[in-house]
């Protein structure tokens, strides 16, 4: 397809929510057009593959775990699908700002406090959720901000990765992108992936009944695949813009 192609196909960004219900419609209801949950064949080759992001990425693999990795194809540069992800405020359309509102800590990416329903105080004087503390949802303070790859790095890859505490139960957070690698099938300029560190109760143990376990990694799993896949369209969407005004 050549260029000329693709800006008559006419790429739209993500729709901007406007309020809570139409975040719950994009993020929570919407079935994801594509599934971006990476499965495995065994146990075996989840371990291998999760180690392998664990050491890209700087953390011991002998004392971390991964729970779940999404990931998706971009047609988009590397640098664009990265600055994209450092532009992340409470104004993104790719993410549930009415539910979780993101709020910079001093305006800087690498303090991060998402707030349920933008509440920075309990109503009602509450202290608590029935003992549960959920405001905010969880801190996210940067490990490391990878802006540029390594010199040896053959797949030009960069990443967020964060410290997460709070109330949301999960303990380490990583965007990262890299360009394809068509050895391994990937056909796009780039892949996004999201990964998620500990499990979805922030503990490396966990004694809570499976059935919570998987209800509530359901609920994350279904966001998380509606949100890279609107990173996805807005990066694509931003590209072709690009390519129109050049021309």
């Amino acid at each position: 397809m050549n260029k000329k192609e693709n800006i008559k196909k006419g790429l739209k960004p993500p729709s901007r929510s406007k309020n809570l219900f139409t975040d719950f419609v994009y993020f929570l209801w919407n079935k994801p057009q594509k599934s971006t949950l990476i499965k495995f064949e065994s146990e075996e080759k989840r371990i291998e593959y999760n180690e392998r992001i664990l050491q890209r990425i700087g953390l011991n693999v002998d004392k971390l775990s991964i729970l779940n990795i999404h990931k998706t194809g971009v047609n988009a540069p590397v640098s664009l699908i990265f600055n994209e992800l450092m532009n992340w405020n409470g104004d993104s359309t790719c993410w549930p700002n009415y539910i979780a509102k993101v709020e910079r800590i001093d305006g800087d990416i690498k303090q991060i406090r998402i707030l349920p329903f933008g509440w920075k105080k309990y109503p009602f004087k509450l202290k608590s959720f029935f003992g549960i503390h959920l405001i905010p949802l969880f801190y996210l303070n940067s490990i490391r901000i990878k802006h540029t790859p390594d010199l040896f790095d053959f797949d030009n890859a960069r990443y967020l990765l964060y410290k997460c505490s709070g109330g949301y139960p999960i303990g380490y957070f990583s965007l990262y992108v890299r360009s394809s690698i068509p050895e391994m099938g990937e056909t796009e300029k780039s892949q996004l992936i999201s990964a998620v560190g500990f499990n979805f109760y922030g503990k490396e143990k966990n004694t809570t009944p499976k059935i919570i376990n998987r209800v509530w990694e359901a609920i994350h799993n279904r966001v998380t695949s509606n949100v890279i896949l609107r990173i996805k369209q807005l990066c694509e969407w931003r590209l072709e813009q690009l390519e129109s005004n050049s021309t």
